[in-house]
């Protein structure tokens, strides 16, 4: 599965740096945040903000690169088909 990356400021308060990433259809289907390097949990990672369709739940986990996202991301929506 392939997706497309598009660059978003995200609103959260302290970590803005975001990705849009949109299916093949150009649907978007989740919404990553960089955390900060001053994040005490995980900095630099990139953390699951919000996912749409078979992503949608509670499950928000930490990737640390956008292909590590990207993979755990087409996993899910292949499972959700």
């Amino acid at each position: 599965m392939t997706f497309s990356l598009q660059p978003i400021r995200v609103a959260t308060g302290f970590d803005e740096e975001g990705m849009m990433v949109l299916d093949e259809e150009q649907r978007l289907v989740a919404v990553l945040v960089r955390l900060s390097d001053e994040n005490e949990v995980a900095p630099g990672q990139w953390y699951l903000e919000a996912g749409f369709g078979p992503l949608d739940g509670g499950s928000h986990p930490l990737f640390s690169n956008l292909d590590q996202a990207q993979d755990w991301i087409g996993q899910r929506l292949e499972k959700g088909r």
